[in-house]
């Protein structure tokens, strides 16, 4: 019973790291209307501008909200130098530009910090591991029922559930939420009725990056580390995460990125043949299973078409 609890714990912590990717993703979807496979991509370069502020001796608090602004900025210009102009052309051909900025992200990191996992022994911060926002100390947990829960994890969800609080107020309480809904509902109609349909489209897919920076600073602390293959599987994840909540639900980009880490760490500890080798194939598996039951997700609206 404890280790099964243990299990859970760890699967629902894990699950919100999943989950502030996939609130990213919502976020340009709803704002949009397209899904950005950079997201990722976009979140790790701004993790090493993180990594890079501490190296300069900025707190880790205040270099979060510095990477913040990188994702802010960089999800800005991509929108406004390559998704605007090309999808006027076609839809289509967003898909395949945000492929080729994954790829051009990925190789920028590199030629930047080099391939090698940051910080390293030898070089970089004092303590030899990336910095974490909440305390990771190994006295730094409490135990209920038998399972060990760290202030760390605890952190880090009351943090998600924090961030997904604001978005939920501001798609549904603010003049700026509707505008983002109306805009990927319809954006010649949301045009017509005065909305800056630019500006929605600019701050959506900065919005998005800024958070994607949190989850990559976050998934920094958790291992230590930071390498350029660290966001690959945890986009993986937090797609399957909006698939399974539904791409225009942030409630259900939370309760996916839940779901998932918990499914994904039952099955690793439960089922020989999954371990730890196969757990991206559970989410891999989720995202199948979504699409031909339900494609709009447990919490997304159905769309209905006029024929």
């Amino acid at each position: 019973m404890d280790l099964f609890l243990q299990r859970v714990i760890d699967g629902i912590s894990q699950g919100s790291v999943y989950a502030l990717i996939a609130l990213g993703l919502v976020i340009i979807y709803r704002g949009t209307g397209h899904l950005n496979f950079a997201q990722g991509e976009m979140a790790l370069f701004s993790t090493y501008c993180v990594y890079q502020f501490g190296e300069w001796g900025v707190p880790v608090w205040i270099a979060l909200v510095l990477g913040m602004g990188v994702g802010f900025v960089l999800g800005s210009i991509t929108e406004v130098t390559l998704v605007r102009p090309i999808s006027k052309k076609s839809p289509f051909a967003v898909f395949i530009v945000t492929l080729g900025l994954f790829r051009f992200l990925n190789w920028l990191d590199g030629a930047i910090w080099g391939n090698q996992q940051l910080p390293t022994t030898a070089v970089g911060s004092k303590q030899g591991r990336f910095p974490s926002l909440f305390p990771r100390e190994p006295e730094d947990h409490f135990k209920i029922l038998g399972a060990t829960i760290r202030w760390e994890r605890v952190g880090i969800l009351a943090l998600v559930l924090g961030i997904s609080l604001l978005l939920y107020l501001l798609f549904n309480f603010t003049k700026f939420g509707l505008a983002m809904r109306a805009v990927a509902s319809n954006a010649e109609s949301a045009k017509l009725t005065g909305i800056r349909t630019h500006i929605v489209l600019m701050v959506s897919w900065g919005l998005a990056a800024a958070i994607g920076a949190i989850g990559g600073v976050v998934m920094g602390g958790l291992n230590g580390t930071v390498n350029l293959g660290l966001m690959f599987g945890i986009f993986i994840y937090g797609s399957a995460a909006a698939t399974l909540g539904g791409f225009d639900s942030p409630v259900g980009a939370v309760v996916g990125g839940m779901i998932i880490g918990l499914v994904e760490n039952l099955a690793s500890g439960y089922i020989d043949w999954v371990g730890q080798e196969l757990k991206l194939g559970v989410a891999l598996l989720v995202i199948v299973g979504v699409l031909l039951v339900k494609p709009s997700g447990l919490f997304g609206t159905p769309k209905v078409e006029r024929v």
